[in-house]
């Protein structure tokens, strides 16, 4: 019985535990579903990367244009983004937490986004 356990994708460590249905780095903290509970081609991209959807399901690329859909709270400044502002030629990352935007924002400079508070353009 020789199975090997599989690495983690972030920093491919071998250790790791099961929580819920995902497998857990006990080394970085990244989680990631088992090769046989992977998503299908529908629900993957052609890399393997998940398909990254706005707040109304249209998939996002790089490149594209969004529009914030509601105010969002900028930690350490007293102003907000408002609801309505084109962020153009956005990135699609793996970032901190669910944030899968990386963009420039007119007047608040480089930051990241979660898709679900963005509509494409």
């Amino acid at each position: 019985m020789t199975e090997t356990a599989p690495l983690c994708p972030e920093c491919s460590s071998e250790h790791h535990y099961e929580r819920d249905s995902f497998l857990v780095c006990s080394m970085c903290g990244h989680e990631w579903l088992p090769v046989s509970e992977a998503p299908s081609g529908d629900e993957a991209g052609s890399e393997g990367d998940p398909v990254i959807r706005d707040s109304v399901g249209n998939e996002l690329t790089d490149g594209d244009t969004v529009t914030v859909i509601k105010d969002l709270k900028v930690k350490g400044s007293s102003t907000s983004i408002k609801v309505g502002t084109k962020v153009r030629n956005i990135r699609l990352v793996n970032g901190v937490g669910d944030h899968d935007i990386d963009c420039k924002v007119d007047g608040f400079g480089p930051m990241q986004l979660k898709s679900s508070v963005v509509k494409k353009v």
